[in-house]
């Protein structure tokens, strides 16, 4: 108590002094002395304080060593987290500089991506010289998934830049997900057959027939896709054709009507994900199809298939480009929605001018020109660009009265919202602009605005704003009440305090919310727990699942998979198994039950949907982009999912990830170890060297990490180049070790 009592004394002293315009000097050299003592007393969270209330945190970069300069950077990284802006970033500021000073890069990369600077990024490339290290660096940036190009500052040799960029381009992703893949034996392929298990149910629901074929050849369409997604192999897509007497991959195409077959189409590019060369290849065959749905699959399924890689030779940009300025809506949102997905964080000059004369464009029709806001939104999100933003705010503008009133019209205020995703202040003055449209669109415009801004913050007082807007009882035709529901897990999914207030401000919301709230709410609870499935809103969703409101329990069904997705949680899929049968008469909700199924085994259980990395301290602006747009879908789920744009649920591919640990040598090669994985435990201000991990099983790498675990190496002979063991990390032998025999 004294120690708390101090810093507040100090605390006030310094705002009586500062107010009376006294000298401060005695009172900074009693704080210096305290600091110090501090400092050199295990007690670093209590000088932290001290100096954050006296406003002279600059003083802690000289009293850190190497004995306290981790716990302190630690508690510093931790407090940002609660402190209002600009004070969080100073003291992210201070921690970088102390990891600077000792050296300690790959934990400052982590606070540059934090904090957006790419500045601060360049200069750890040029302030590090070894280049074992600099790769690890490339492993973090690829894995956060965002653009970045190295030049002759930051790594002088031609070849060793050149095999840098490859890591951050992602391109060696596919063959290490493989790895892990064979390592746990998951390689044959599954059909949808194998994720319903309808076996183990009773008669009526295996009958099914009532359902349209073509409604559930699609969902099976949806279900391959994610079960294999990666993979490289399915049973519906890619048959040998040596099989082509009678089930060629064109067979299964041909099964699904229309707009399916756009979907069916793209799927291949999910199965072949993050495989370029091989990918492309196979979807070639597609583009020589006289179907214009196929095409327009084709075409998404480019996108797809170089999401999250980036590659020197632009295949997405080559293939795609010509198909922007047909005259088939169809084959116009495939080629729009595949460089979004293609290009999503590269914030590329060509796509900017492909896209935005389509906004103005007075012959595109309303879906098309929903799509390229979005794509704007993905290729430019977080970059606050006003050239586009202009164009999405006049594109709003022109829109009819009737438009304004069609679910596709409420994804333009998203791509502008996604422009300034976490940006917090930025988005002001274009939320003034908004205040102007018409009151159709108005309000939901502003809450989806300031719901991107603040995503990922931790922001209470905005939670307690959009709470606020929630609270209204409106007239029927209201939609701003949706995206505001999001917003609070938007901002709330920070940090896992709020995150647990937030799920029970949810919960008061469903007992007096109206329905468009209601229907909100299951969705939300999705976006907090994303594959991460906590029992209480297992509990909540499945509650949800048997409401009397369909478009409520259709959204509680879909969430059910997100919260579950890869995890192949067996309760989860029981409780879908059991819903299957339970609505097999009602197509519609058969359809997102089947979604949710195959986002469950998403991946075969080896993949996550969840936007946050490097021990939840790193959130992936794409990854969130990604989910933000589905979930903006899914307010209006028989008009758009259930609808001929089912496509949109192809958009989780940006935040689909390995859920994996794998460690490589010094020639980035696979490298088996003994790994501890168990929960994380918080340390942060505890005395001494407290475990950071409980429960643990010992494995050998490759490894899956559910969510809140964590891993440390079980063996003194290596040395991991990151001190956070997610994804890829490079080994160096310990120069130290000796083998005891």
């Amino acid at each position: 108590m004294v120690k708390v009592g101090q810093a507040i004394a100090f605390a006030q002293e310094y705002a009586k002094r500062q107010s009376e315009d006294a000298p401060f000097d005695e009172l900074m050299e009693l704080v210096q002395q305290i600091v110090a003592f501090h400092m050199q007393h295990n007690a670093e969270p209590e000088a932290v304080d001290l100096l954050m209330e006296v406003e002279d945190l600059d003083l802690l970069v000289e009293h850190t060593d190497k004995t306290n300069f981790k716990r302190t950077c630690l508690y510093l990284n931790s407090s940002a987290k609660y402190l209002p802006g600009p004070d969080d970033t100073l003291v992210l500021d201070i921690a970088y500089m102390i990891y600077m000073k000792f050296e300690e890069f790959p934990r400052a990369l982590q606070i540059a991506l934090y904090l957006d600077n790419m500045q601060y990024v360049k200069q750890i490339f040029m302030t590090c010289h070894d280049l074992l290290q600099k790769k690890q660096f490339c492993y973090i940036l690829a894995r956060h998934g965002i653009t970045f190009e190295l030049d002759e500052e930051m790594c002088a040799d031609d070849e060793e830049r050149e095999g840098l960029q490859e890591i951050i381009n992602n391109s060696k992703l596919s063959e290490g997900y493989l790895t892990l893949a064979r390592d746990i034996e998951v390689m044959e392929p599954k059909s949808p057959e194998d994720i319903y298990k309808a076996h183990l149910l009773d008669g009526r629901a295996s009958a099914g027939a009532s359902m349209d074929s073509a409604r559930q050849n699609l969902a099976a369409t949806f279900v391959n896709a994610f079960v294999n997604a990666g993979f490289g192999q399915d049973k519906l897509m890619t048959v040998p054709s040596e099989a082509s007497s009678g089930s060629s991959s064109t067979n299964w195409l041909y099964k699904n009507k229309e707009h399916g077959k756009t979907s069916a189409a793209a799927s291949l590019g999910m199965i072949l994900l993050w495989d370029v060369d091989s990918g492309l290849a196979q979807i070639d065959k597609y583009f020589h199809s006289t179907d214009t749905p196929v095409i327009a699959g084709a075409l998404l399924g480019v996108g797809i298939v170089n999401c999250g890689v980036k590659n020197d030779c632009d295949p997405a940009l080559a293939l795609l480009a010509e198909y922007v300025d047909r005259e088939d809506p169809a084959t116009r949102i495939g080629a729009i929605m595949g460089l979004g997905l293609a290009y999503a964080g590269a914030q590329s000059e060509q796509i900017r001018s492909k896209l935005i004369p389509i906004l103005n464009d007075a012959k595109a029709s309303l879906d098309v020109i929903a799509f390229t806001a979005i794509s704007l939104g993905l290729v430019y999100v977080g970059s606050c660009n006003e050239d586009i933003a202009q164009a999405i705010i006049f594109a709003l503008m022109d829109r009819s009265e009737s438009e304004l009133g069609e679910p596709l019209t409420r994804l333009l205020p998203l791509g502008l919202g996604l422009l300034y995703l976490g940006k917090q202040e930025s988005v002001e003055a274009t939320a003034e602009v908004s205040k102007t449209f018409n009151e159709k669109i108005r309000k939901h415009c502003d809450m989806t605005l300031l719901s991107c801004a603040y995503a990922g913050t931790g922001n209470v007082l905005k939670v307690q704003h959009f709470l606020g807007q929630c609270a209204q009882h409106l007239e029927k035709g209201e939609t701003f009440q949706g995206p505001a529901v999001l917003g609070i897990a938007m901002v709330a999914m920070a940090e896992e305090l709020g995150l647990e207030m937030a799920i029970r401000s949810l919960e008061h919301l469903l007992q007096y919310g109206e329905q468009n709230i209601r229907k909100a709410v299951p969705l939300a609870l999705g976006l907090l727990c994303i594959s991460n499935p906590k029992v209480n809103v297992m509990d909540t969703l499945s509650r949800l699942s048997h409401d009397s409101d369909t478009e409520v329990a259709m959204a509680a069904i879909v969430s059910l998979g997100l919260i579950g997705a890869g995890t192949n949680n067996a309760r989860i899929a029981g409780m879908l198994r059991n819903l299957s049968s339970y609505y097999y008469k009602e197509p519609s909700l058969l359809f997102c039950v089947r979604i949710a199924q195959g986002l469950v085994h998403l991946g075969k259980g080896l993949l996550t949907l969840s936007p946050y990395h490097s021990e939840r301290f790193l959130l992936s602006p794409t990854a969130l982009a990604g989910l933000v747009t589905l979930l903006h879908a899914c307010l209006d789920m028989k008009a758009v999912i259930l609808g001929k744009y089912h496509y949109i649920l192809y958009f989780l591919v940006l935040a689909m990830q390995p859920r994996m640990l794998m460690t490589v040598d010094e020639n980035l090669k696979a490298l088996p170890v003994p790994v501890r994985v168990g929960q994380a435990v918080d340390v942060v201000g505890q005395a001494g060297r407290p475990k950071t991990i409980t429960g643990f099983q010992t494995h050998t790498t490759p490894v899956l990490l559910s969510a809140g675990d964590r891993a440390e190496l079980a063996t003194e002979k290596y040395i991991p180049l990151s001190p956070i063991l997610e994804g890829f990390v490079i080994l160096k032998e310990n120069p130290e070790y000796r083998d005891d025999q």
